[in-house]
């Protein structure tokens, strides 16, 4: 496999999942109401999906926050840890919280 193959995958993945239809440049959205509910939107539309729509959902919002690692902007990475929390609050789905402390 190139080395381009080997980098490019999940961008495929993000492009042609099998599970959900994306809007084109939903993660680019500047508000994260509207990246929860174009997520939202695709992932109740789809017919392909193997968990319920919020599942799917968040799993793909996750997948593409995972995958651009360190080369994801501070900003944009705020605003798609932010769509998550709007994506809970549109399935009506209770915030998460986090054993994490700020302290340390």
């Amino acid at each position: 496999m190139t080395p381009t193959k080997r980098k490019r995958w999940s961008q495929r993945v993000t492009e042609k999942s099998n599970a959900l239809d994306l809007e084109p440049g939903v993660f680019t959205f500047e508000n994260p109401a509207d990246i929860a509910r174009s997520l939202k939107r695709s992932a109740e539309c789809s017919d392909r999906r193997k968990a319920d729509p919020f599942r799917s959902a968040m799993s793909m919002l996750t997948f593409y926050i995972n995958r651009a690692g360190r080369q994801l902007h501070a900003s944009q990475r705020a605003r798609l840890e932010a769509a998550k929390d709007e994506l809970r609050a549109l399935f009506a789905r209770p915030r998460r919280i986090s054993c994490r402390s700020k302290d340390k």
